[in-house]
């Protein structure tokens, strides 16, 4: 980064809501500037990362054997790499973040992971980077109907939301978005490659991958998608409506007949991101602050699951659900993590899931009532088969794993941090609904 001087907090350029920005001169010749920016938002998304990125380094512990140097530096380029997803204000920079992912995650798949790795590493990286040359695409043509209209060629956010665009071509644009987005959501159907990359990641891979990336996704459409083509995002509303919903049927009627419990937990994901898209589709303040919380929610029920996936593995050598019975009587301190997170997943009132859902519910009711039942019946598929896989693994009679051994400090630890998480947000979601209030605020004014 060459010249400039920094603005920080409210100085001239920071966007409205940002508390915090940098701004810096970088490529003077083609107005590129590297340029971040903080909000309640993106405060979230940063903490998250963070606190993630610990969590999944200490799974890997004592699970990592080989080439641990190599893995842990992979996992903290992806940090790196998500963080700017997060903060970038600059579309230019926002694409090199978002493309920086990929690699460190490739790798992650494809040298710890196991069973068909490569496979899945490289069916990963081919459905991210093909959706994300075409955001390429649509970034480089409106920097150029920018240009033209004002004489100033940028790619900075806020420069760009003023550009007027026809609608045809606005059209395609935003579908060029929305298709990258879609497939790291990922959003029926486009989540063909989520299932394989979780079955095959290791568990880091999966808590981040899970935790994480799918959230780019989502945080893109809603900082950049929404926002830069408002029109087009309007016309195109009811297909995203009819995909978000398919994605919870979908989901969570698959996740139902998983016998392996990581593809079970990955086809929930689909479910639960599907939430999160029915709620940007409705944007209305309720329902884009609950889509928000509940990337958050997620962010945190759905690792600890994972988590748990592994530690059951490796004590075990099966991720078969019909290998396991009898485990509260065995492994109580796991059963209860267990049993805690399973229902946050299912969305049991007073845990930090059914906020996130109820708010969505509640604020996409108002624009769209049929697609907001049928997510509903989502909802009660996603608890039956919640409740038979706890039913299964901790209370049924005892099948194929006889012996196991409980947590160990360094499980406990991991596991007690996301759990105090699950229920505080679960019984006191007012503090984050709060930072997120004037965000949401500002990003729906524009829309509605």
């Amino acid at each position: 980064i060459a010249g400039g001087q920094p603005t920080t907090g409210a100085a001239a350029g920071a966007p409205p809501g940002f508390f915090l920005f940098e701004d810096y001169p970088w490529i003077d010749a083609l107005g590129i500037r590297f340029t971040l920016g903080m909000d309640g938002f993106s405060l979230l998304m940063a903490i998250m990362t963070a606190l993630l990125t610990v969590l999944a380094m200490l799974a890997s512990w004592r699970t990592i054997t080989e080439r641990t140097a190599l893995h842990y530096i992979f996992l903290l380029v992806l940090e790196s790499s998500i963080l700017g997803v997060f903060l970038a204000l600059d579309l230019f920079l926002f694409y090199l973040f978002w493309e920086a992912m990929l690699i460190p995650m490739f790798f992650l798949i494809g040298i710890w992971g196991h069973g068909r790795k490569i496979y899945s590493a490289i069916k990963f990286f081919v459905f991210t980077l093909s959706g994300s040359l075409l955001m390429l695409l649509a970034i480089i043509s409106i920097y150029f109907i920018h240009g033209s209209q004002t004489g100033i060629y940028s790619f900075g956010l806020t420069a760009l939301l003023g550009t007027s665009i026809d609608p045809t071509v606005e059209l395609w644009l935003y579908a060029a978005f929305l298709l990258s987005f879609a497939i790291k959501f990922p959003i029926f159907p486009f989540h063909t490659w989520l299932p394989d990359a979780h079955t095959d990641a290791s568990t880091a891979g999966s808590i981040v991958l899970a935790g994480l990336l799918l959230k780019t996704g989502a945080y893109g459409l809603i900082r950049f998608g929404y926002p830069l083509f408002p029109e087009a995002a309007r016309t195109l509303t009811p297909l995203l409506l009819v995909t978000a919903v398919i994605g919870i049927l979908y989901g969570s009627w698959i996740a139902f007949a998983q016998k392996d419990m990581k593809r079970l937990v990955a086809y929930s994901s689909v479910g639960h991101m599907g939430f999160v898209a029915l709620g940007i589709a409705a944007w209305t303040p309720v329902a884009l602050g609950g889509s928000i919380l509940m990337m958050v929610c997620h962010g945190i029920t759905t690792p600890a699951l994972f988590a748990m996936v592994g530690m059951l593995a490796a004590r075990t050598g099966t991720r078969e659900i019909d290998a396991y019975g009898g485990l509260w009587g065995k492994a109580p301190v796991l059963s209860s993590f267990f049993l805690l997170f399973a229902m946050a997943s299912g969305g049991l009132p007073g845990l930090n899931n059914f906020v996130g859902e109820f708010l969505i519910l509640a604020g996409s009711y108002k624009v769209a009532q049929i697609a907001t039942i049928c997510a509903f019946l989502g909802l009660i598929v996603t608890l039956i088969y919640t409740v038979l896989l706890v039913q299964g693994l901790l209370f049924q009679e005892e099948r194929q794993v006889s012996t196991i051994i409980d947590l160990s400090l360094r499980e406990i630890l991991l596991l007690a941090v996301l759990a105090i998480l699950t229920i505080f947000i679960g019984l006191h979601p007012g503090p984050l609904l709060d930072m997120l209030a004037m965000p949401v605020d500002i990003l729906t004014g524009g829309t509605q």
